[in-house]
């Protein structure tokens, strides 16, 4: 089958950004209910306000989810991904709150070859940051690939 792109079209060090988005009360009701989080410190105005962020936060699950969605909206892998093989590396470095927007700005750190020659796989850190350019997570996402072979 002839595919739009291949794991061959992605080199060490290139760099994608994604477009952003906002995140919403909408998304973290949506998200405590599809995962049944519903921490007071995301869902509860009261509580979160006498936290030391002062109002609620999103999940970080969900900023997470959001990340990988913002890729895959991108298109820049197009077709080429065979699987998800994990997640490492991954760190909440700031809180983000309802209103804030976030990017995720990809990087290719490694390629592997498999015993298979059409298949490979990548990891790409991604590092999503908010309106004011801060990074607020990173992780490195392993998948692997159709390669030309």
């Amino acid at each position: 089958m002839e595919r739009s792109k291949y794991g061959d079209d992605f080199h060490l060090g290139d760099v994608y950004t994604t477009a952003a988005i906002t995140v919403t009360e909408a998304h973290l009701v949506h998200w405590a209910g599809l995962t049944m989080d519903f921490y007071p410190l995301h869902m509860n105005k009261e509580y979160a306000a006498k936290t030391q962020f002062g109002q609620r936060l999103a999940h970080g699950p969900l900023i997470f989810a959001m990340a990988v969605g913002l890729v895959s909206m991108s298109g820049v892998g197009g077709d080429a991904a065979v699987a998800w093989l994990g997640v490492d590396n991954m760190k909440m470095l700031k809180p983000v709150y309802i209103g804030d927007t976030i990017t995720v700005v990809v990087e290719v750190i490694d390629k592997q070859p498999t015993r298979k020659p059409d298949k490979g796989t990548q990891v790409w850190r991604y590092r999503v940051k908010n309106q004011r350019d801060e990074e607020v997570m990173v992780f490195d996402y392993k998948m692997m690939f159709y390669m030309k072979g």
